[in-house]
């Protein structure tokens, strides 16, 4: 796409982000790609905590120059009556506040959603939190994992000795955290527009999460039939879904569900068939299925799946994925952080591509570069 077709939807829009690590930082990331001018506020004794995070990134971290390329940062002590009144004007200009702090810390240093709307009525004002803002559970501690736990997310997914199994990817503070958040910020922009008021949003991490197992939830209360893991459809139970184990020592993923898929991965594996009809029995079917792609090296089964509808494929490993000519077609990580002579592809925002910066290499801030921003002392 030519850059003078780019639209960036948010240019002009202003947003102080008082978050760290992950959920709002790559909440404003993407917001920052569509065009949102964000200023990070951070401590000024070393800032955001994912600056030392390791691998190092010329003088940061890869982590943080990735979900912070574009951004501004102030550095500045929150705690100080005279800091934070020097930082007060920003919130009366800004379209959007940002912050991660458990219920109440921003209330009490006078920067809560009340305080500020009395400036700016016009504020959208966006708390992420692990479990919300009210609850039992409000000002408990927590991480990815913890979240998945408490949800009971986590329950669904086990090993081979029953356990489960620990979640490879941020999906809580992903899937729960920083996507709700920019959706409920762009309507709450968007409400902004027709009626000319701010919103204040309550981003709970844990609350998000009930939206991913929505059928088990749904069949547990309607009818009293609780999922289990890996005695599920999708948890294990069918060998419609399963991973199964290659010679070589690689794995097949095989989700051929609808019965025209299925049709095609058992003659594509040249399954029996006395197993085909895999609701007479299912552990059966599944052992069977096991043992024919156990029988032959993964070169084999590509060979046999590949533009197929038998919706299986090989694992790939993520060195396999960043290569694969399809996602290089697709442009996927060709957007690149710079540093030096070095560069790295950049997080893969989901945004699409008319409404994404121009800006390939922007680069992420040095600790305190914006606090020329901030009103003067006294």
């Amino acid at each position: 796409m030519n850059r003078q077709q780019i639209r960036r939807p948010l240019a002009g829009c202003r947003i102080l982000d008082f978050s760290s690590r992950v959920p709002g930082p790559l909440a404003t990331k993407i917001l920052s790609d569509a065009g949102a001018e964000v200023i990070k506020i951070e401590r000024p004794d070393g800032g955001d905590n994912l600056r030392a995070r390791s691998p190092s990134w010329g003088d940061t971290s890869l982590s943080f120059a990735l979900l912070n390329a574009g951004k501004r940062s102030i550095a500045i002590d929150l705690k100080s009556t005279a800091e934070r009144e020097r930082l007060m004007p920003l919130p009366q200009e800004a379209d959007i506040v940002l912050e991660q702090f458990r219920p109440g810390v921003m209330s009490r240093l006078g920067l809560g959603y009340e305080a500020l709307k009395q400036l700016n009525p016009r504020l959208v004002y966006c708390s992420i939190t692990g479990f919300g803002q009210d609850g039992p559970l409000a000002q408990a501690a927590g991480h990815d994992l913890t979240y998945m736990a408490e949800t009971g997310l986590l329950s669904q997914s086990q090993g081979a000795d029953g356990a489960p199994v620990l979640p490879p990817v941020l999906v809580a503070d992903i899937g729960g955290g920083s996507l709700p958040a920019v959706i409920n910020i762009l309507l709450a922009l968007r409400h902004r527009d027709l009626t000319g008021e701010g919103s204040q949003l309550d981003v709970s991490i844990t609350d998000n999460l009930f939206s991913f197992p929505y059928w088990g939830f749904a069949r547990g209360m309607a009818c009293g039939d609780w999922p289990r893991a890996g005695v599920e459809r999708l948890s294990g139970a069918s060998p419609r879904y399963q991973i199964y184990r290659t010679r070589d020592g690689r794995h097949i993923a095989a989700a051929p569900l609808e019965q025209n898929f299925w049709s095609i991965f058992c003659e594509a594996i040249d399954l029996p068939s006395r197993w085909r009809d895999d609701r007479a029995d299912p552990a059966g079917t599944r052992r069977a299925i096991a043992d024919i792609i156990e029988s032959k090296d993964s070169s084999h089964w590509r060979s046999k799946f590949d533009g197929s509808d038998a919706c299986a494929v090989i694992v790939s490993t993520l060195e396999e994925a960043a290569a694969h000519p399809h996602f290089r077609a697709r442009g996927v990580l060709a957007r690149q952080i710079v540093d030096g002579g070095r560069s790295a592809p950049a997080w893969k925002v989901p945004l699409d591509p008319q409404f994404m910066s121009s800006d390939f290499d922007a680069p992420w801030p040095s600790l305190g570069e914006a606090n020329t921003l901030l009103a003067p002392p006294g």
